[in-house]
Parts: C-alpha cells; sequence; structure tokens
C-alpha cells in the first residue's frame, strides 16, 4: 500500500469510535472472528488494547494483520487501526 493511500486511511480513522478491544485474554478466536466480521462490515477499523493485555498495541496489530489479511494502517500508543476492502461490497475507494 503507497504511503498517499495510507495517509487518506489515516485521516478517515480519525472519526472513527474504538469497537474493537484486545483484553486480558489477548487474541482469541472469538477475537479473530469479530475483527473479521467487523473488516467486512466498515473496512475500516479501530481497535485498542486495554492494561494489563499481555501484549502490547503493536504486538496485537502485527497478529490481528497476519490472521485476518488486513493492511495495518496505523498504531498510537494502545490504539490502531486497520483496513482489508470487504468482499461482497467494497465501498472506500483509494486511489
Amino acid at each position: 500500500m503507497a504511503g498517499k493511500q495510507r495517509a487518506k486511511l489515516r485521516g478517515m480513522a480519525n472519526t472513527l469510535d474504538t469497537i474493537l478491544y484486545i483484553g486480558k485474554d489477548g487474541i482469541t478466536d472469538a477475537t479473530i472472528k469479530e475483527c473479521c466480521d467487523a473488516l467486512e462490515a466498515r473496512e475500516l477499523i479501530k481497535g485498542c488494547v486495554q492494561q494489563g493485555a499481555p501484549l502490547n498495541a503493536r504486538e496485537a496489530l502485527s497478529e490481528l494483520c497476519e490472521k485476518t489479511g488486513a493492511e495495518p494502517i496505523q498504531q498510537i500508543g494502545r490504539r490502531f487501526v486497520l483496513f482489508r476492502p470487504s468482499r461482497e461490497k467494497p465501498r472506500i475507494e483509494i486511489e
């Protein structure tokens, strides 16, 4: 993914609410399923690693991207953003 495309998605992610939380159990099968469902529905999602989680945001982001086939967009502090175009109805256009 090119820098301009990533920058556009970062700008779009600023207004998003956090919908995916990684807790003390880390990344479970349920978390991966929730992430896949959210990516299919929204394409761009924001997540957060809560205090007490066994991994940091960078580790969570890379593991989720690996298991869901998503692109890492941004990671700041405990928050992160991922993107994966919808297979059914792609809505976000990135040139």
